[in-house]
């Protein structure tokens, strides 16, 4: 048995301040005795304007959010899955929007670039979004090694990509870490109908942590963090503002469940080609 916590962000455009709140709050989440923390998209920084992210993009190899994260796991002893980080990308006025994994000594384990992009117009409303202005695409899908259980990565709009869970399945994944920012309009239609289907479809833990606020730019984001077990029942939910949720997560729970309910199983015997 583990306890894992979302954190829960409305971050803005001062780096400074938003990796403030972020220490803060993972502080809270120890305290709580979390072992693991998902801090949100864009955790370190919500511009005024998508190119904002492009001006403080790091090296791969290091820079002060890398640096913040990494001191972060040792100092408050904890696994921490970075949210995105502004990585360097191939094209210059472009970012990787990576997903990061550190161990409790501060070394990365995991890197995740975000592989779909959100680039929509939002029904009933004003607000389109074109993120491959900015970002170019991952290709890779990654499942680690933690002591917690085979951990999968994924950001915000993978969230309505299943074939992306269903090749972490391949890789034996048990619990699933989804940092994500989505917007009001569209986490109040879809949200938790979609969290609590990628963790019933792929009988896994899912630890959904969001960006839940208004922000600078003028975007609202929804919130509702969400830690939701394989049965798909919500084990803890925060709704808006700044926060954290915990959660127990017991890996010899999932393993009875997939006993019972062996569904993944029959999806291999029917479904090979």
């Amino acid at each position: 048995m583990t306890t894992v916590a979302c954190i829960q962000m409305a971050s803005g455009p001062n780096v400074g301040a938003n990796l403030l709140e972020a220490e803060r709050l993972i502080g809270m989440a120890v305290d709580k005795g979390a072992k693991l923390a998902v801090l949100p998209e864009n955790f370190a920084i919500m511009g005024k304007d998508e190119s904002d992210k492009v001006a403080v993009r790091e090296s791969p190899e290091g820079g002060p959010i890398q640096d913040f994260l990494s001191q972060q796991a040792v100092k408050q002893g904890i696994w921490l899955v970075g949210g995105t980080v502004p990585l360097q990308a191939d094209v210059d006025n472009k970012i990787r929007a990576a997903c990061l994994l550190y161990d409790d000594q501060g070394k990365r384990i995991a890197r995740y670039d975000k592989i779909h992009l959100f680039d929509v117009s939002v029904l009933g409303s004003d607000e389109n979004y074109t993120e491959s202005e900015t970002i170019e695409p991952g290709d890779r899908v990654v499942v680690a090694n933690t002591p917690f259980g085979k951990l999968g990565l994924a950001v915000c709009y993978d969230l309505r990509f299943p074939e992306l869970f269903r090749t972490m399945v391949d890789q034996g994944v048990e619990i699933i870490a989804l940092p994500s920012a989505f917007t009001a309009i569209t986490g109040k239609a879809h949200w938790e109908t979609l969290v609590r289907a990628r963790a019933i479809e792929n009988v896994c833990f899912v630890m959904a942590a969001g960006q839940g606020g208004y922000h600078v730019n003028g975007r609202e984001t929804y919130g509702h963090s969400m830690i939701v077990d394989p049965w798909g029942q919500i084990m803890n939910e925060l709704a808006n503002g700044s926060g954290l949720v915990c959660a127990d997560i017991d890996l010899q729970r999932l393993r009875n469940v997939r006993r019972a309910f062996p569904c993944l199983e029959h999806r291999n015997i029917v479904c090979r080609v």
